[in-house]
């Protein structure tokens, strides 16, 4: 079946540099044009290596993009925060760093609140097949965060370049770009910059939706599990 959206990207230069590879791919989507190793040097990588999805929506929001994170991150973000009136969330992010320990935590509150200054919007919307193709029927690429150990089925890893290891292993995080919906299928179109990847050995393959979201909701444990769209803002 061919893909409704002509999307292309680019093998990742190295192991935790999945993130920023789909931002470039995304930029090149929309027509800008950023070499990988300036996007690289302007993301701060974390202590285990990789970036955050907020970090790579920080950058576009710098180069003049509107961005929408939608989140599953309950580890960051409290469910009652997008509901009815809704609170004063850096206050709220603000506040929970003040009394929560977790160095990743406080560097994901940090990038958020950068995040938010700079015009980003965060919302919870319940994760479904018909929301993911809501999002994709207007034809603009999503960002997401999640979980390939969930996605590809294989064995948990260790260090910065992973190995695989089913025992002493940890889950790994990474992202892809989702480009296109079949509903006959019920299946996505994703673009992925690891090569080769254990799914498929095309860069663009399709995923059942119900993997797929299993893999997003996974995310969780690298303090992603989000949907992250950007559109360049308009004149």
């Amino acid at each position: 079946m061919p893909l409704p959206v002509d999307f292309h990207i680019a093998p990742q230069p190295d192991g935790s540099s999945c993130g920023p590879t789909c931002l470039q791919a995304l930029y090149r989507f929309h027509g800008d044009d950023v070499p990988i190793d300036r996007i690289v040097g302007d993301v701060q990588q974390l202590d285990d290596g990789g970036v955050l999805g907020v970090q790579l929506a920080c950058h576009a929001l710098r180069r003049g993009y509107e961005a929408d994170i939608y989140t599953y991150n309950v580890q960051m973000f409290d469910p009652t925060w997008f509901r009815g009136v809704r609170p004063d969330l850096r206050a709220k992010l603000e506040a929970q760093a003040e009394v929560k320990d977790k160095r990743k935590l406080k560097f994901a509150t940090q990038a958020y609140l950068e995040y938010l200054d700079l015009g980003g919007r965060v919302d919870m919307r319940d994760l479904s097949a018909a929301f993911v193709a809501e999002l994709l029927a207007a034809g603009a690429p999503v960002l997401t965060g999640l979980s390939s150990t969930w996605l590809y089925g294989g064995p948990r890893e260790v260090g910065r370049d992973p190995q695989d290891d089913d025992v002493a292993g940890v889950p790994q995080g990474h992202f892809v770009v989702l480009c296109g919906w079949q509903a006959a299928s019920r299946h996505v179109w994703i673009a992925d910059p690891l090569r080769p990847n254990p799914f498929s050995p095309d860069p663009v393959y399709s995923v059942d939706i119900d993997r797929l979201i299993a893999s997003i909701l996974l995310g969780i444990v690298t303090y992603d599990a989000n949907l992250i769209l950007l559109r360049p803002r308009r004149p």
